[in-house]
């Protein structure tokens, strides 16, 4: 599946940018997030720093409504540094995720009680997640194309279902 075949029938769309930007290469879904807020204005589009705890805003998740909520963060799927993936955060992917407090795996089935709508992860491997490192030159570029094409896709406007 690519990019654009995920959001083709969302029309209110959810981007939750997960990581800790302390730890190196785990910032990549906080970096993302952060560049897409200033890349789009869209009144159908909320788009989330959660840092490491997207628990904590399942009722905002909720009470806007998504088709779709999207989950970005730094995944070890034993890929190359800087490599994208699109998985179902509820596969055992998701368990590969150690640096938040909840596994996303768990984390989704939570807000699915909370929020009827799809849920997909996107990730990117990370290098290094050391404590109180910067995260890479090559993990920066990587957050920033992703931004840059999401705000390509979801720019688009789309009819409110509100």
């Amino acid at each position: 599946m690519n990019l654009e075949e995920l959001f083709q029938n969302a029309k209110r769309v959810v981007i939750c940018g997960i990581g800790n930007d302390i730890r190196g290469d785990d910032a990549f879904g906080v970096l993302v997030a952060e560049r897409l807020k200033e890349l789009l204005d869209n009144p159908n589009v909320l788009v989330l720093n959660c840092g490491e705890v997207p628990e904590n805003y399942t009722g905002k998740i909720a009470n806007f409504k998504p088709d779709l909520v999207v989950l970005v963060d730094a995944v070890d799927f034993n890929g190359e540094v800087g490599e994208y993936i699109i998985a179902d955060p509820e596969g055992t992917l998701g368990e590969a995720i150690s640096t938040h407090g909840l596994p996303l795996k768990f984390v989704t089935q939570f807000m699915k009680t909370m929020v009827n709508a799809e849920f997909v992860l996107i990730g990117c491997q990370p290098g290094s997640t050391g404590l109180f490192q910067e995260p890479s030159e090559l993990i920066r570029k990587r957050a920033e194309r992703l931004a840059e094409l999401l705000a390509g896709i979801l720019k688009r406007d789309k009819p409110s279902t509100m």
